[in-house]
């Protein structure tokens, strides 16, 4: 079983990329396969070019092994920080050309997007962790969280995914080394409360005989 855990942070040292360290031991202690990409540190091109807007088109390499490798993830993880209510620009780019109609969605009763979109990711679970230097309160009040509609309503819950759950940290300029220390316990808990599960139903999927139901 693989999971998809996806960076977008530019720099080595931050409070990010420390979260995606730790998902991605906790998520192998859990005995998964992990697909990780540090888009920053693989240099991915978050320009979509015209010739890609053709569902039929020979993607390149690096962007069809994207592809192949979330539309067959049983779980995925994305970890950003909130600039300005959005995504960096280059994990924008990595949804505009790896999110792609025929890969993560489909339209019913239509091709040209008139229809009713239908999500084709396997994955049953999306966790997406999210860092701030805005406290919460004014988050909510004055900005409406837009990073709560982005991921589960436009992309991950528009794509299929059932089950997700965000967790936005900070304020991550302010914060001394013990509360670091403490967030990244609870991303563990986090991890290991949503995906342990999927490895025990997995686990128990079979018959007396060792054959899956």
């Amino acid at each position: 079983m693989a999971i998809s855990v996806i960076l977008g942070h530019p720099d080595k040292s931050s409070f990010n990329h420390a979260i995606a360290s730790t998902v991605v031991s906790t998520l192998r202690e859990l005995s998964y396969q992990v697909n990780f990409h540090d888009l920053y540190q693989e240099g991915f091109d978050p320009i979509l070019p015209a010739q890609d807007l053709d569902r039929d088109v020979a993607l390149p390499y690096d962007i069809k092994k994207h592809c192949d490798q979330i539309a067959s993830a049983e779980g995925i993880v994305i970890i950003h920080p909130n600039w300005w209510g959005q995504p960096p620009a280059i994990l924008k780019g990595w949804i505009d050309r790896v999110i792609r109609p025929g890969v993560a969605y489909e339209f019913l009763g239509g091709i040209n997007g008139e229809g009713v979109p239908h999500g084709l990711l396997k994955a049953k679970t999306g966790l997406v962790f999210t860092t701030s230097n805005t406290y919460l309160k004014r988050e909510l009040e004055v900005f409406g969280d837009p990073l709560e509609t982005i991921w589960k309503y436009c992309i991950l819950g528009l794509c299929g995914v059932k089950e997700f759950y965000r967790r936005q940290f900070g304020v991550v300029v302010t914060s001394t080394l013990d509360q670091r220390e403490r967030w990244l316990e609870e991303t563990v808990d986090i991890v290991t409360r949503n995906f342990s599960r999927q490895v025990e139903i997995e686990d128990n999927d079979t018959d007396s005989l060792g054959e899956p139901i």
